[in-house]
């Protein structure tokens, strides 16, 4: 046979599959009542929100903003994060274009967020904040980068099995999750915290590591093999501390409001000081103080201040529940 075959659906083809796969479907699986039921339940929802009934998702994309991070890495560590095939003359250009796809892209999705909070608000007004935002967000890259040298070479002192500064950047996740955090974190200081959370959370999947963006982190900062790492989001961290996996810095406690409803916004979680080291699988709970140059042996579980230079191991924890009479 020569020719070509003709289409037993019609030129398109492809639509008129989907309709009829959409009509066979629809009669195996009763497909218009789920859909109607399911239209029900997020107007239900919306009613119970006070949402608009004929809302429009207005909201920022994970996936975008996981391909701009990607990109961001890039623009911050153009000849280790960056293509493959760059070289060191082209880097400012490359360095230029991509950070210009960045900060537009992020402008959209800085004025999703700020829709999402404000949806009555002058749309002209809302662009102008979101261009405003994102102008300061890019202007505070240089300094970020700064910042990320200390934690990248503090890893590097830090881990005798760290060959090169290379090799952190490319292999240990500690550093992926603390750049990730260092870049939420500017964008939730410039008052951005869904899409702060959203980068987090990236950061969270990818690495095992959980830094909340609203913690404040200071310079050096190093976590060693990181996996289940928790840091909530009040917590205080000083320069040049050190965490191992599985350290958590979470809340002793969530007081609640008379309605029953957890109370937010309070100061809940630990201030580490400067030089402190906290040894795997310990757990530091509440607005407690871990002082300068302390160090916290693993596995403690932790709920009150430590004095500066302060050594808490396993067994002091359990000689000190003991001397209390309060058991074990």
């Amino acid at each position: 046979m020569t020719g070509t075959a003709k289409l037993p659906y019609g030129e398109d083809g492809k639509a008129v599959i989907a309709g009829a796969f959409m009509e066979e479907s629809g009669s195996k699986w009763n497909l218009d009542s789920i859909v109607m039921e399911l239209r029900q339940a997020r107007l239900d929802w919306r009613k119970r929100r006070g949402k608009n009934e004929h809302g429009s998702r207005i909201l920022p994309s994970r996936e975008v903003l996981q391909n701009l991070m990607q990109k961001l890495c890039g623009v911050l560590f153009p000849m280790r994060l960056g293509p493959f095939d760059l070289r060191d003359e082209s880097a400012d250009y490359y360095v230029g274009h991509t950070l210009a796809e960045v900060l537009g892209g992020l402008e959209q999705q800085v004025l999703f967020e700020l829709r999402s909070g404000a949806e009555s608000a002058d749309p002209e007004k809302l662009g102008f904040a979101a261009g405003l935002k994102t102008r300061d967000f890019g202007e505070a890259l240089p300094e970020l980068r700064r910042l990320l040298d200390t934690d990248v070479e503090a890893a590097y002192l830090g881990d005798p099995a760290a060959r090169s500064v290379d090799e952190i950047l490319l292999c240990y996740p500690g550093v992926r999750a603390t750049l990730y955090y260092r870049v939420a974190h500017q964008l939730y200081l410039l008052d951005l915290p869904l899409i702060a959370r959203i980068i987090s959370e990236v950061a969270h999947a990818e690495t095992g590591i959980d830094i909340h963006p609203g913690a404040a982190i200071g310079e050096g900062f190093f976590i060693d093999h990181g996996t289940g790492v928790v840091i909530g989001e009040t917590a205080i961290i000083g320069e040049r501390v050190r965490l191992y996996q599985a350290v958590t810095l979470g809340a002793k406690s969530f007081p609640k409001a008379e309605d029953g409803s957890l109370k937010k916004g309070l100061r809940r979680h630990p201030i580490v000081e400067d030089d402190v080291v906290i040894y795997a699988g310990a757990t530091v709970l509440g607005r407690i103080t871990i002082g300068r140059g302390a160090v916290i042996g693993g596995n403690v579980w932790l709920t009150h201040s430590v004095s500066a230079g302060g050594v808490i191991t396993q067994a002091g924890v359990s000689q000190e529940i003991l001397l209390d009479g309060l058991g074990i």
